[in-house]
């Protein structure tokens, strides 16, 4: 009798210290506390709660893994309808009059020992019952988010909800009319959670979903993106980040009782971690390296000195818009490896590059050509404003308003650039010049702003992506690299406009140059060039110079025609 009094009182003492209080396949919980469990290969473990107050009406139960499947089962033998295998996964068990004590069970499915953190949380017969009209997945009350990624997009899906009620009592009807007294009443508040960027550390994870577990903590460290209401469909589509860890949740609202309940949080960081080929711990690819360290360096040489180098300024500006263009066109109509695909890419590039250098060389358009700059740094003042929150006004989401907006906005810039064609001229190469560097430098250090025209190029891609939220963390190394840009693009403008400034507005075509000065030499008689052949003048004198040598030494010098 003493030793049982002696165990109680060891595992006391290791719950309240905040200590993993498991012992031999057995795992004590406690309200609102994590606990930290480990799963071995073939072995169950019991989760268990205890001492559970009168008032509470119902239990969920969540767990979470990094990247490893864990099976939440109702029973020790899991079973279709009574188990859960997910990398968050989460049970609700309603409560009976006096039942005081709850157990689960949890296994490792996939052969391997499984680490993770798990909560249980209590609520009231008041509170909305996450799942309990659950007419879609296994689970008979089914309180998770179901979440699935691709390069595009991350969509999450859960079911409905249901008003609360107390112990023994019927649930109320989910297909009843609409009306106060029903489940239409409640509403969806989806909320998103980024992660620190670049840390794919499971400490990383641990630490973010305890903070945000519950009601009360997503609130506060949570953004709310938007809210559903019961007749809306209950799924949710954001923008991928492949790397960044975020986690979602839903919290269902009662607004006649203002009680609220969470569904179980989801994360992820739209990568693989079991994949060695493109892998989470893979991302920066060593051609994507290359291609935005050698673009890098060619915006800064532009932010700096293209207007003074107009061919070279032409040469990038025409690289950058066909090489885009061809990348839409060769990843939608192909299914080509990326390398393959990009290497393709900086070829087109390259030759759009020269198209347009030869053609401001041969037909001496000015304007022609500035038009096309004009295009550069209108898309990316358009991607700049969708990028804001004004992206996500629900009116952007019908993709004929977004493209006609988004248009409108190039073409005003482009109008800048008709009335002041070296100042716009200018302005891109400072804008886009600096922004290279900011894409070379997201090739080693992720930063949220290559989402500002990666956002527009996942549109065009994509059908499907109008639906998405595109919202995206703003951390410390973000706000570093604005700077930067900005630093970048005002120092360039500002040099360039300076020594500019006497100038002529832009060079003039070398090939207009050589037909005004050939038809100058043909008419103008009185200059001495129009009576020598059309060699060039070094090489005339060369040769007369030669010549004069073979007569002072008495040879005949032949005559060269």
């Amino acid at each position: 009798m003493p030793s049982s009094w002696l165990t109680y009182i060891f595992v006391y003492v290791l719950v309240c210290d905040g200590v993993v209080a498991q012992l031999e396949n057995r795992v004590v919980f406690l309200f609102n506390t994590f606990q930290n469990v480990n799963v071995h290969e073939n072995e169950t473990v019991q989760a268990v709660v205890s001492r559970i107050p009168l008032d509470v009406a119902f239990i969920t139960l969540q767990f979470h893994t990094q990247h490893s499947n864990a099976t939440l089962s109702y029973t020790r033998m899991p079973g279709l309808g009574l188990s859960l295998t997910a990398v968050d996964s989460g049970l609700l068990s309603p409560l009976i009059p006096g039942q005081t004590k709850l157990s689960w069970f949890l296994l490792a499915p996939d052969g391997d020992s499984v680490a993770g953190t798990g909560v249980i949380l209590p609520y009231t017969s008041s509170d909305p019952v996450p799942g309990a009209c659950n007419l879609e997945f296994d689970l008979d009350i089914d309180p998770n988010i179901y979440l699935h990624y691709n390069l595009f997009e991350t969509t999450i899906r859960f079911a409905p909800a249901n008003i609360g009620y107390s112990r023994g009592s019927n649930p109320p009807a989910c297909d009843t009319e609409v009306g106060e007294n029903a489940r239409w009443r409640l509403r969806y508040d989806i909320y998103q959670y980024f992660l620190p960027e670049s840390d794919l550390s499971e400490q990383s994870l641990i630490i973010s979903i305890q903070s945000v577990a519950n009601v009360q903590t997503m609130r506060e460290h949570g953004k709310r993106l938007m809210t559903l209401s019961s007749s809306d469909k209950t799924e949710v589509v954001f923008s991928s980040i492949p790397g960044q860890g975020v986690i979602y949740s839903v919290i269902v609202r009662d607004p006649v009782l203002n009680t609220s309940s969470s569904y179980i949080p989801v994360h992820t960081y739209a990568c693989s971690f079991s994949s060695t080929l493109d892998g989470c711990d893979t991302l920066g690819k060593i051609s994507t390296r290359i291609f935005f360290t050698i673009a890098g360096l060619a915006g800064l040489f532009v932010c700096f000195f293209g207007h003074r180098f107009f061919k070279c300024e032409l040469f990038c500006m025409g690289f950058g818009f066909a090489a885009f263009l061809f990348f839409i066109l060769i990843t939608r109509t192909t299914k080509l490896d990326y390398d393959i695909r990009l290497t393709l890419t900086a070829v087109i590039g390259v030759v759009g590059g020269v198209i347009l250098v030869m053609s401001w060389w041969r037909f001496g358009s000015v304007m022609s050509c500035v038009v096309t700059v004009g295009l550069m740094l209108g898309f990316l003042i358009s991607s700049i404003v969708f990028f804001t929150p004004v992206g996500d006004i629900q009116v952007f989401r019908s993709n004929v308003v977004f493209w006609v907006t988004f248009s409108c906005i190039v073409v005003v810039v482009l109008l800048f650039f008709v009335r002041w064609p070296r100042e716009g001229n200018i302005t891109t190469c400072g804008v886009a010049g600096a922004y290279a560097v900011v894409l070379a430098v997201n090739a080693y250090i992720y930063t949220s702003l290559s989402y500002i025209t990666l956002n527009i190029l996942k549109r065009f891609l994509n059908d499907n992506f109008s639906k998405a939220f595109t919202d995206v963390p703003f951390q410390d190394i973000d706000f570093i690299m604005i700077t930067v840009w900005v630093v970048l693009g005002v120092s360039g403008i500002v040099l360039q406009l300076y020594r500019e400034r006497t100038r002529p507005f832009f060079p003039p075509s070398p090939y207009l140059m050589w037909l005004q000065e050939r038809e100058r030499r043909k008419t103008n008689v009185l200059d001495p060039s129009h009576h020598t052949s059309s060699l060039p003048s070094r090489l005339l004198a060369r040769a007369r110079q030669l010549t004069g040598r073979r007569e002072s030494a008495g040879e005949r010098t032949p005559l060269l025609l």
